[in-house]
């Protein structure tokens, strides 16, 4: 019994249990309701299906949530990771188009797979624009010391229309084939997104676990006063945390607008950030700051893309499966309550007792 016990109080205090529980659920919800979820099949060369799917279209918010894990776990947050995808998407799509030096053109009059800047150029400058904006926000954090839903709020609101002044107001439509690839390209027949968005989150995980940042990253969400005692510069790690979220949001920009081989500035990004956040709750990773789990909020960003799939496959409609995907959040985030692992410790206790 007493073994049993210890399991379960692991269990209930594991960061991962709870995001793989749910996820688990929504697998096992689409086992019996959802005809051909987990049907995948060979086509033009690359693996397809639904399961294929999430994987693809939750590459960008595992990204985001990677980044924003970083943000939450000093005690701060990033409202303008979705206005930064967009002036990233804006950026590259820009770029690309053969008319930037005079004035954008329809994409009826784009010549296929012709770029006015070098691929390697459009990636650079877009990525370089997206940690500036993570940089700004680590600034008003780090040194004007404004409160970080404040600060990004700053961003969030202005990011669009620094988007639509970079797009002069329009969809910019590309028909570059190379840059396409980034979004829509397969790599052993996987989605190259995912790809990308694991190399990132191995990087991130060396830099958070194998090195001294990750621990004072979860000083600073703890207690900062303390940390700063004790010699920890918490304006730098901040500001490099910040930097590196909106990096991360570069990154989707390119993957987003690549996927759908355009720009929208009044929607490219739009809510993400809240998807984001939620990822990194549901990993178990407190807005408070302090101990966190990247792998926790990437499982996270996984059940949120599969309760969204699922909805879309099973036909519901947009504006209800919004709301049911916060219905299956917020049971999440419950379950992390300490009075829901009060209860369930207490019928596991009762359950092993009578056994």
């Amino acid at each position: 019994m007493t073994r049993s016990r210890f399991s379960w109080h692991q269990l209930r205090d594991s960061q991962l249990f709870w995001p793989l529980l749910a996820l688990a659920l929504i697998l096992l919800f689409n086992l019996f309701f959802t005809p051909g979820f987990y049907n995948v099949e060979i086509k033009d060369g690359h693996l397809s299906g639904f399961l294929i799917d999430i994987l693809n279209r939750g590459s960008i918010l595992m990204l985001l949530a990677t980044g924003m894990t970083m943000v939450i776990a000093t005690g701060g947050v990033d409202l303008s990771v979705g206005a930064v995808v967009a002036i990233s998407a804006a950026t590259a799509t820009v770029l690309i188009n053969p008319a930037l030096a005079t004035e954008l053109i329809s994409s009826e009059e784009l010549i296929k797979d012709v770029t006015s800047t070098p691929l390697w150029m459009c990636i650079t400058a877009a990525l370089l624009i997206a940690t500036l904006c993570g940089l700004w926000n680590g600034l008003l954090v780090s040194r004007g010391k404004i409160q970080p839903m404040v600060a990004t709020l700053v961003l969030m609101v202005a990011g669009r229309g620094i988007a639509q002044l970079i797009t002069h107001g329009q969809i910019i439509t590309v028909y570059y084939t190379p840059y396409f690839f980034i979004g829509n390209g397969y790599l052993l027949g996987l989605p190259f997104p995912l790809f990308i968005a694991i190399f990132v989150y191995l990087c991130t995980w060396l830099w958070a676990r194998r090195t001294a940042f990750g621990m004072f990253v979860e000083s600073i969400g703890i207690n900062a006063q303390s940390s700063f005692l004790s010699g920890i510069n918490e304006k730098n790690i901040k500001l490099a945390v910040y930097t590196f979220c909106g990096f991360c949001a570069g990154i989707a920009g390119l993957i987003y607008s690549s996927n759908v081989k355009s720009a929208d500035a009044n929607n490219a990004g739009l809510n993400l950030e809240l998807d984001a956040i939620l990822a990194v709750v549901m990993g178990g990773t407190l807005m408070s700051g302090g101990r966190f789990s990247l792998l926790a909020s990437v499982i996270g960003a996984l059940v949120i893309q599969s309760t969204t799939t699922t909805m879309y496959a099973i036909g519901v409609p947009a504006m209800a499966a919004s709301a049911i995907k916060g219905l299956v959040v917020l049971v999440v985030i419950l379950l992390y309550s300490e009075q829901t692992k009060l209860v369930l410790t207490r019928v596991v206790e009762r359950v092993g007792a009578r056994s």
